[in-house]
């Protein structure tokens, strides 16, 4: 863009305007004085598309200028932030939050994060931040829409995820108040056409795996969805608890297990927030449709054994939805994820009074066999031809905890 088609932007755009560098070598366009703002005249976008190119030539060359931008001037009173993703050469890409602007580098207000993100995990490295104090609202400023920027940074996350081209990207400043946002500027820098993919530093967080959700329905036509549990299921795991009879209970646990301790937030945080790579839970996500009130009401698990191609599941379905075949559906679709995963053999013990579970196993063609000196029977499935017989457990041999 020449000096006279800036001015003939300006004056269609309204004036004050802004001019910005536009350069495809230069990023960082405030090194060169590449932002000028607040320009309410045709002389004044004139000057100040002189002092951007000389701003280049001096620091740079002039082939590194390329024209510029012009962009309405905004007036707002709010915050100025930074959000990006550059690759690191262990952990693969890495997400930046804090206090934007110029001085990013001054104030050094940042938090660290691995895509993808959740809205809880966004949450956590806004408040990690010292400007998360002003973004609640502080002197007669409102707060700002902390969802609204949590669905941001989760938005960005599933960018970084889904293009790997993508090398470095940043929103600086993302301006921010309480009747919204807008990014004021951005810049993205991509792998060269000749890299290879395939070498460059992966994720080091596996992305949420939407290909094992599926749409089922039960024996009385109740549509659930069966999909992989979230960090955010947390309160639909304690209802789920919470309606969980105590038969039901012991012939999962095998003991009494109370309520107070199922539900703990330590435990359930721990279930919920899973590395996908070292296990898999699926939940049957049912939705009332009178209410529009979710609930899980049912769990299967798979945890794979260090170093092995074996993996231990659980089940339990509440029961309200005991009998209506969710629990052989439920273990089909675990044994299709195993097979995915490129496992061996699926196992559990099975508390020998539960003959539900036994059938529910039989009917899928586990074999079965009692474990000696013990009211346990063994379950497995070999989902390859070269997995081994999964060896059955004498008295004293330990069982991993396998807990829903």
């Amino acid at each position: 863009m020449t000096v006279d088609e800036a001015v003939d932007v300006a004056e269609m755009t309204g004036y004050p305007v802004v001019l910005k560098l536009l350069s495809h070598t230069i990023t960082h366009k405030s090194d060169v004085g590449g932002v000028q703002m607040n320009l309410n005249d045709a002389a004044a976008v004139r000057n100040a598309y002189c002092r951007i190119q000389r701003g280049v030539s001096e620091r740079y060359s002039v082939q590194d200028f390329h024209g510029v931008t012009v962009q309405p001037m905004l007036k707002l009173d709010g915050y100025e932030l930074i959000i990006g993703s550059s690759l690191d050469s262990q952990f693969g890409p890495v997400l930046l939050f804090g206090t934007g602007g110029k001085l990013v580098e001054v104030f050094r207000d940042q938090a660290l994060g691995l895509p993808p993100l959740t809205t809880t995990l966004a949450r956590r490295m806004i408040e990690r931040t010292k400007i998360y104090s002003a973004l609640q609202g502080i002197r007669g400023q409102k707060a700002i829409d902390l969802d609204a920027l949590e669905k941001l940074l989760v938005s960005f996350s599933q960018l970084v995820v889904e293009q790997p081209w993508i090398k470095e990207i940043e929103i600086n400043p993302l301006l921010v108040d309480s009747n919204g946002m807008v990014a004021l500027d951005a810049r993205a820098l991509l792998h060269s056409a000749d890299v290879d993919l395939g070498g460059i530093p992966k994720l080091a967080i596996r992305p949420y795996p939407t290909q094992y959700s599926r749409v089922w329905k039960t024996k009385k036509s109740c549509t659930v969805t069966i999909r992989p549990i979230r960090p955010e299921d947390e309160p639909l795991a304690v209802r789920f608890h919470e309606g969980l009879s105590e038969e039901s209970v012991y012939l999962r646990y095998a003991h009494r297990f109370k309520l107070s301790q199922r539900i703990a937030h330590g435990r359930l945080s721990r279930l919920c927030f899973i590395d996908y790579d070292r296990e898999m839970a699926l939940v049957a996500d049912y939705k009332d449709l009178a209410t529009g009130r979710h609930e899980i009401v049912g769990i299967a698990r798979l945890s794979r054994r260090h170093d092995s191609d074996k993996a231990e599941f659980s089940l339990i379905v509440t029961d309200r939805f005991q009998r209506q075949g969710l629990g052989t559906e439920l273990l089909r679709r675990l044994a299709a994820v195993a097979r995915a995963e490129r496992l061996g053999v699926i196992f559990a013990e099975v508390w020998a009074i539960n003959h539900a579970m036994q059938r529910i196993a039989a009917r899928l063609g586990f074999q079965q066999q009692r474990i000696l000196d013990e009211p346990m029977v063994r379950v497995w499935l070999n989902l390859s031809e070269s997995a081994q017989p999964h060896p059955v457990l004498t008295r004293g041999a330990a069982a991993a905890d396998v807990s829903n």
